[in-house]
C-alpha cells in the first residue's frame, strides 16, 4: 500500500538509534526527506550514512542536547519548516521513590517531558500558517501500566500520553495531528540496560536479564522495526482521521 508520504520533511528526535533509527530507516523508505537529531554527532553521520546509501532521499543531521529550550529554539530554526515530527528522544532511568535522586528526575524530565513539549510548541506554529502537519510522540507503556521500580519514568510518560491526548483534541482545528504510540518492552540497548536492573533485583544477576523474555508475549521483546511500521501508517494520509489516540504496542501484555 502507498502511504503517500513521499516527499514529506520529517524531524526525528533521538534519531542515531533503537526505534528512531528505526523510523528514519522507515520512512526513508517511503520517500520522506529526513532530519535527525540527537545528541551524539558520530551515531547520527553513521545513521544518516547508512540511510543514504539505500535511499535517494534527503537526510541532514542536527547534534543537539534537547535538554535545553535554548536548543530546542535553534534546533526548530535550522530545521525550517517540516511536515512530521517524532519525538522521540529520551531515556529516563530506573527506580523507586527513594532511588532517584531529585537531580537525576528533574534532568531526565527536562529531556523526555519537557523536551517533547518544547519542540512542539516551537514547531506548531509554522504547521498552524500551513495548516497541516503531524506529531507522533513516541512515549512509552509505563505511563499505562504504572511501575513503582520506574517512577520517574511511568509519572513522566503518563504526563505526556495526557499532553498528547489533550493537545490532539486541539490541533485538528488547526489542520493538525496529534497522536502517539507507546512501546511496550522493546528490543533496544535501553531495553537491555533496564532489563539488566530488574533482572539484578528479582534474580539476583544483572547476566541472566535474556531470560526475562521468557515470560513475555511471544517469547519475545518487539523489534524497533515494529513500532517504525506503525509509526508510518500513523503519520501518514492513510491515517488522516486519527488524532488524541494513543497506540499501545506491547503484544498483548
Amino acid at each position: 500500500m502507498d502511504l503517500q508520504l513521499a516527499g514529506k520533511r520529517v524531524l526525528i528526535t533521538g534519531g542515531s538509534k533503537g526505534i528512531g533509527r528505526a523510523i528514519a530507516h522507515v520512512l526513508a523508505e517511503e520517500g520522506c526527506d529526513v532530519i535527525l537529531v540527537a545528541r551524539d554527532a558520530a551515531a547520527l553521520e553513521e545513521t544518516a550514512a547508512a540511510i543514504r546509501a539505500s535511499r535517494q532521499v534527503a537526510v541532514r543531521t542536527i547534534a543537539a542536547d534537547l535538554s535545553s529550550n535554548e536548543a530546542v529554539m535553534a534546533v526548530a530554526k535550522e530545521a525550517g519548516d517540516i511536515d512530521i515530527l517524532v519525538n522521540n528522544a529520551g531515556a529516563i532511568p530506573p527506580g523507586d521513590l527513594l532511588r532517584v535522586e531529585n537531580d537525576t528526575w528533574r534532568a531526565a524530565w527536562d529531556l523526555k517531558v519537557f523536551g517533547f513539549i518544547s519542540l512542539c510548541r516551537a514547531i506548531y506554529p509554522q504547521m498552524k500558517a500551513r495548516r497541516q502537519g503531524v506529531i507522533l510522540n513516541i512515549i512509552g507503556a509505563a505511563g499505562e501500566k504504572l511501575n513503582p521500580g520506574y517512577i520517574a519514568g511511568s509519572t513522566g510518560n503518563a504526563a505526556l500520553i495526557a499532553f498528547t491526548r489533550t493537545l490532539g483534541k486541539s490541533s485538528t482545528a488547526d489542520g493538525i495531528r496529534t497522536l502517539g504510540i507507546n512501546p511496550g518492552a522493546t528490543a533496544t540497548a535501553r531495553w537491555e540496560m533496564l532489563s539488566r536492573d530488574r533482572a539484578a533485583k528479582e534474580l539476583g544477576d544483572a547476566e541472566r536479564w535474556r531470560d526475562l523474555s521468557s515470560a513475555m508475549p511471544f517469547g519475545r521483546p518487539g523489534t524497533p522495526e515494529e513500532i517504525a511500521w506503525a509509526t508510518a501508517f500513523l503519520v501518514s494520509p492513510r491515517s488522516a482521521y486519527t488524532s488524541g489516540t494513543m497506540l499501545t504496542i506491547d503484544g498483548g501484555s
